[in-house]
């Protein structure tokens, strides 16, 4: 066989050894889809197929979060470097935002040469990163959703055929993604008609209840109205028997305008609730509307209706006396929703005869944090929580210790503290209690306090 033959031959091989490998790869792959349900085990799969085609020794799966505005490392090969989950990247910078802006393959020979190579990644994880390929991810419309990245070829460089399986893999890769995306659509289009629904029936079920309540109030109001009128009528009706009818309706008085008020305010706030999160889950977010209020009267009204909760459970639910406290530039609806939600998961964690305080307090001196600020603190003298809850508080791993609870009451919480730019730390001590403190600007740019306004 001739020299030029032989060479042709060689070629061939090798062609058709890629074509094998091209189509093992995609058997994994679709042996992957019929056997896993789970995205990140698809992913990760994906993941794993790629760098075992090309002969790579690492590889990572990078993702545009459209709310952070960033790219974020969502799956990482090997397990040793797990580190790198959860880190965030410009997506305009350093080679994978090159790859995720243009759109286009990029084989990286000398990494450590190359100036936009980012050295701080791998050292995180103790990964020294020689050689590299970089692939966008893109979905069916050809919109760029993120990057796949290969590294270290065990053997030789990595070439064009490397790129023409990676391209296949990555397509598969965004392909598990696009379905993610259609299929979580699908369940929040299902989603959004049931929560239309439950709005409907639950206005439907409220109507009665502020019906009856503005009733009772209509009535209460000509009963007392009589009673007082029908005795200063009759001056000279039996004295002891006046009294003893004014002391027996005495409470009634007193407490009926409360307990309509809380019908009434509660009714509604069940409403606007329901339709808040109709409008979240469509991904309409309300923005904080921001006004100059007392914080102590917002306060006074969270309370209002959680004391009795509290007398129930044999637990003191109080609001110290905050003195002299300016107003504050917040949302007075949201910053209800994180005061509530903080004394109402503290009482029942709280054993009978304790107490749950809520504590305002005003810092003008200083600079935002430590000063300028509005300290908003609920203190229970409750079980405590382990550290382990503790530091899960305010993230996506949060967890309720109460049967039948989601953990979602502090991200709620986390999530008003933020819209507000504020801070929120929470110290805690097993068989004590725990204390959590809301630390809220004074200041707003654009808002002028009402005592300097023109």
């Amino acid at each position: 066989m001739s020299p030029e033959l032989q060479e042709q031959v060689a070629q061939l091989r090798s062609r058709v050894e890629h074509l094998e490998a091209q189509i093992n790869a995609v058997h994994s792959i679709a042996s992957a889809f019929s056997s896993k349900i789970n995205v990140d085990d698809l992913l990760r799969e994906t993941l794993r197929v790629s760098l075992e085609t090309v002969g790579a020794g690492a590889g990572s799966i990078i993702l545009y979060d459209p709310a952070k505005r960033k790219l974020v490392f969502r799956y990482v090969l090997p397990e040793t470097s797990a580190g790198l989950v959860g880190v965030e990247l410009e997506p305009d910078q350093r080679i994978a935002g090159a790859v995720f802006t243009s759109g286009r393959f990029r084989i990286s020979e000398a990494v450590a040469q190359e100036k936009e190579h980012d050295r701080e990644v791998g050292e995180r994880v103790g990964v020294q990163t020689r050689n590299m390929i970089t692939a966008p991810l893109k979905s069916r419309e050809g919109a760029p959703i993120g990057v796949m990245q290969v590294l270290n070829k065990h053997e030789g460089r990595f070439d064009e055929d490397d790129c023409e399986l990676l391209e296949i893999l990555s397509a598969q890769a965004a392909t598990v993604l696009e379905n993610a995306r259609l299929a979580e659509e699908a369940r929040l289009a299902v989603v959004v008609k049931l929560l239309g629904d439950i709005s409907h029936k639950i206005k439907n079920m409220m109507t009665p209840v502020q019906t009856c309540a503005q009733t009772l109030e209509d009535m209460f109001d000509e009963t007392f109205t009589g009673l007082d009128s029908a005795f200063a009528s009759r001056p000279d009706a039996d004295g002891d028997l006046k009294q003893e009818v004014n002391d027996a309706v005495e409470m009634l008085r007193e407490f009926y305008p409360d307990a309509i008020e809380m019908l009434l305010d509660g009714s509604t706030r069940v409403q606007e609730s329901v339709r808040e999160i109709a409008d979240c889950v469509k991904g309409i977010v309300a923005q904080p509307t921001f006004a100059w209020e007392d914080v102590s009267a917002i306060a006074h009204r969270v309370a209002q209706p959680l004391i009795l909760v509290g007398e129930k459970a044999g637990v003191k639910v109080s609001v110290e006396p905050p003195g002299d406290l300016p107003p504050a530039p917040v949302d007075p609806k949201q910053l209800y929703n994180a005061i509530y939600n903080l004394v109402d998961n503290a009482i029942p964690e709280t054993p009978e005869g304790g107490s749950v305080t809520v504590r305002l307090r005003a810092v003008l001196e200083g600079e935002f944090p430590e000063g300028k600020c509005l300290l908003v603190e609920v203190a229970d003298t409750g079980k405590g929580m382990p550290e382990d809850v503790r530091a899960k508080l305010f993230t996506d791993d949060a967890k309720s210790t109460k049967p039948g609870g989601t953990g979602l009451g502090t991200r709620i919480v986390k999530n008003v503290v933020d819209a507000h730019g504020g801070k929120i730390t929470v110290h805690s001590e097993q068989g004590k209690g725990t204390t959590f403190t809301m630390r809220l600007p004074l200041e707003r740019e654009g808002m002028e306090r009402p005592d300097v306004a023109a």
